[in-house]
């Protein structure tokens, strides 16, 4: 069979995507929620709501409220667990030919181990990615993402439990985020998406108290875009692993500004909520844009970034 073009299909090390368009955990369910409105097989590839080793309730209400620009979130990570989802959700994935990610999220050293542990051998699991960026959980998360010793000692135990490919999803809560990139290159990981929610909150002027009930949370949407941009281009220049852009991405024309910095693949957030075909619609628009181009590869696109020269 001939091949189509434009090309869509990128890799990130060993895992190979059909498009660069993937869903960001936490925005997506478990991938079964939105099969009634997103053709799944047409995904780059399908991240997981994160998975602890133990079910958790999250925080309590309010946790999800409107910004200017995003979203404030401090939804708290609840999940049904990594054995729950393994007999009951993932069963609904495996005939989809989609890859999908497992983000996956612990308090301590040895609950990432063993989540990772229980993933390893769970027929139609790809990868995992390593949430250690969460800023909505009072252990675990942000405490681990935060300091690049941490950081990279997670990313080493988990490396140790599975041979499928992991990815590390890197805060923008910290001074010098290239920084925490290169520890945990060093210590195996096989690429990073970035960035996650940057910490933030509201206070309602009526009843003078904060609109989240945790107080604080995580900020998200088109706001955060710019930030991220400059995070993932800082990133790119430190380390050699494939970078995974997040944040703010609603159309085509916002995955192609990361694809253009040099990000493999971006990941699709927010965006979920506003539009729940929206992957879909940037699936599209990359593919207009490189038909209307004459561009035969979406590969053609990813670091092309040239300074100067702008007509913004």
């Amino acid at each position: 069979m001939p091949q189509q073009y434009p090309h869509m299909a990128v890799e990130i090390g060993k895992l190979k995507l059909k498009n660069p368009v993937m869903t960001a955990s936490g925005t997506f369910g478990y991938g079964e929620e939105y099969a009634e409105y997103v053709d799944l097989n047409k995904l780059g590839a399908i991240v997981v709501k994160g998975l602890s080793l133990k079910p958790r309730l999250g925080n309590p209400p309010p946790r999800i409220i409107e910004t200017t620009g995003g979203m404030l979130n401090a939804v708290g990570l609840q999940n049904i667990g990594v054995e729950e989802f393994i007999e009951e959700k993932l069963p609904f994935l495996r005939p989809y030919d989609v890859p999908v990610i497992a983000n996956i999220y612990g308090e301590t050293y040895e609950e990432y181990r063993k989540v990772a542990r229980h993933l390893n051998d769970a027929k139609g699991v790809q990868a995992l990615e390593i949430n250690i960026s969460c800023p909505n959980v009072k252990k675990g998360g942000l405490s681990f993402g935060a300091d690049a010793k941490n950081a990279a000692a997670v990313t080493r135990r988990v490396r140790e439990e599975t041979d499928l490919p992991v990815i590390v999803k890197l805060t923008p809560n910290v001074t010098d985020i290239a920084a925490i990139a290169v520890a945990v290159e060093k210590a195996g990981a096989d690429a990073l998406s970035l960035i996650n929610t940057l910490a933030g909150m509201s206070v309602d002027v009526k009843t003078k108290s904060a609109c989240l009930k945790n107080i604080t949370g995580g900020l998200s949407g088109p706001a955060i875009k710019p930030v991220a941009l400059r995070m993932v281009w800082q990133v790119l220049q430190r380390v050699s692993l494939p970078v995974i852009g997040i944040g703010g991405i609603l159309t085509a024309n916002d995955a192609l500004e990361f694809l253009i910095l040099g990000a493999k693949a971006v990941q699709v957030g927010t965006a979920n909520f506003i539009n729940p075909h929206a992957t879909m619609d940037i699936i599209a628009g990359l593919r207009h844009y490189l038909k209307l181009n004459k561009i035969k590869d979406i590969n053609n696109i990813i670091g092309s970034f040239q300074e100067g020269g702008s007509s913004c």
